[in-house]
């Protein structure tokens, strides 16, 4: 079932455009990543999808409803970034009793565990935690509001490491254990490459890639040597993104090699090698000569 439909949707604040002619579907159950440069629209497109803001421009569709003000998507949708606020009078034990109220997939012993293994006392308030904590309290409502849809915003600012580990463990865990559709945007595209199944970027506000992380992998390869022999090996090939590692160049080329082409790079000396979600993610947002490299090689 198609949770989430976009067609040509755009969208502008005044007369400058934060997203531009977007088409993609998500369905349900799966674990999408939202990714992309600073100021790429990735909040936009995630405040249109819970109901926050209105299109410009096309169709957006959750559950079959547009969800501006929609109470159906209101009711099975949680939103969940670092700009969360709650009553100050209230403690953290109370929110859980209104949230038990709202979310009809309220999980409160599974939240109360969270909470005590993340060393968040329930009798305190929200704006009394640190930021990392409140990071942390807020992740932890995500997971156990257990709703169809959930998005998560940038949910780890202010997480040590350790902490951004445990949430990621935390959200797959009950993912497998109660499967709902996800929507996970984060700057830290290596910490969750390993709960991703689909990624979609967005670039110059615009759609860059939606599928599969492996597909995505698979489809670049990285190869290392000079620039000399480089530019020989891809001459008719489709090159994404150019850097300098130390001494030598890394060239990530889209990867149509034949057997034989590859046998060729070997003998040549060129290193080709699988390239990392991270390395693949960068060389679709990335300019094409290197970015940062060429300001020393100008």
């Amino acid at each position: 079932m198609t949770v989430i439909s976009v067609k040509h949707v755009s969208k502008n604040y005044s007369r400058i455009a934060a997203l531009t002619d977007l088409t993609f579907k998500i369905e349900e159950n799966v674990i999408t990543g939202i990714v992309g440069r600073n100021g790429a629209g990735k909040t936009t497109l995630l405040k249109m999808i819970a109901g926050f803001q209105k299109t410009t421009k096309g169709e957006l569709r959750v559950f079959n409803e547009n969800p501006f003000r929609s109470l159906l998507v209101s009711a099975n949708s949680i939103y969940i970034d670092d700009a969360m606020s709650y009553p100050g009078s209230m403690k953290l034990h109370e929110l859980f009793d209104e949230f038990n109220r709202f979310y009809a997939n309220w999980n409160e012993e599974l939240a109360v565990r969270l909470m005590e293994y993340f060393s968040i006392p329930l009798n305190t308030r929200h704006r009394f935690l640190s930021k990392g904590k409140r990071s942390t309290f807020n992740a932890i409502v995500g997971i156990a509001a257990r709703c169809p849809l959930t998005i998560f915003d940038e949910p780890t600012t202010g997480m040590d490491t350790a902490a951004r580990n445990d949430f990621y463990r935390a959200l797959l865990k009950d993912y497998i254990a109660f499967p709902r559709t996800i929507l996970l945007s984060s700057h830290y595209i290596d910490e969750m490459k390993d709960v991703l199944e689909n990624l979609l970027v967005i670039h110059r506000k615009r759609i860059r890639y939606h599928g599969s992380v492996s597909d995505l992998q698979e489809a670049h390869v990285s190869l290392r040597g000079s620039s000399e022999q480089l530019s020989g090996a891809t001459l008719g090939k489709n090159i994404v993104s150019k850097t300098t590692r130390g001494l030598q160049d890394e060239w990530i080329v889209e990867n149509d090699f034949s057997d034989a082409e590859r046998a060729e790079l070997n003998r040549q000396g060129i290193t080709n090698t699988s390239v990392s979600l991270n390395d693949a993610y960068l060389a679709l947002t990335e300019q094409l000569r290197g970015g940062i490299d060429d300001v020393f090689n100008a």
